[in-house]
């Protein structure tokens, strides 16, 4: 989300139709939208073609997947959707993805529930090579090396994060499994995080070790 900038909001026609292009994340489309086009709501919020998968824990990084979460905040049904590369250099696909999407949208928005999103991840390889469609749950999409340290030309020390994904996709329930076999992956993302079962615990003081 910007917050020390201003953002600037241009009109613009998006194949016949109105719209508007914002200087900013997903994030801040979406509550742009909502002030200057939408202030009653919406339907809908999709947020994406993403030019890269939102795998496991990617989704808290995520600005394709926050702006599908800033719309379920206001009450709004929401998807986020990600072509799912996994070399470096590898063709994106989108006309899969839009095929996909298109094919599948009423049952896309038909899949509705109180502060929860959809997450969508969609192979980056031919549409006839795509292997169907699977619900699942979040995987684990981890890094190696994840912060790299260098030196400048004056031997000044900086750092450059990111790092190589590693997949993990040995649960056959997860996206991260989905999309390595040729799936598209479904993940209904919850806004609340709260492990209820652990804080039930914790209130009792079964979980809470004696100090």
């Amino acid at each position: 989300m910007t917050l020390r900038d201003p953002l600037r909001v241009k009109e613009v026609d998006f194949h016949g139709l109105a719209g508007y292009e914002v200087n900013g994340f997903p994030v801040d489309c979406v509550n742009v939208a909502l002030t200057i086009a939408y202030p009653e709501g919406c339907d809908l919020v999709l947020s994406g073609i993403n030019n890269g998968p939102n795998l496991g824990y990617d989704v808290t990084y995520s600005g394709t997947v926050g702006g599908a979460m800033e719309g379920c905040i206001n009450g709004i049904s929401s998807i986020a959707i990600s072509m799912a590369t996994f070399v470096d250099g590898a063709p994106f696909h989108f006309e899969t993805g839009t095929r996909w999407l298109k094919e599948n949208f009423e049952m896309l928005v038909a899949i509705k529930r109180d502060r929860t999103l959809l997450n969508v991840n969609v192979p980056a390889i031919a549409f006839d090579e795509l292997a169907g469609h699977r619900i699942t749950s979040m995987g684990r999409r981890v890094y190696e090396d994840r912060v790299e340290e260098r030196a400048d030309p004056w031997g000044r020390r900086y750092f450059w994060q990111g790092g190589i994904a590693v997949m993990r996709s040995e649960d056959e329930t997860t996206d991260v499994h989905a999309v390595s076999n040729g799936f598209v992956s479904i993940t209904p993302v919850s806004l609340d995080w709260t492990d209820h079962a652990f804080a039930a615990e914790l209130r009792e003081g079964s979980a809470i070790p004696n100090s």
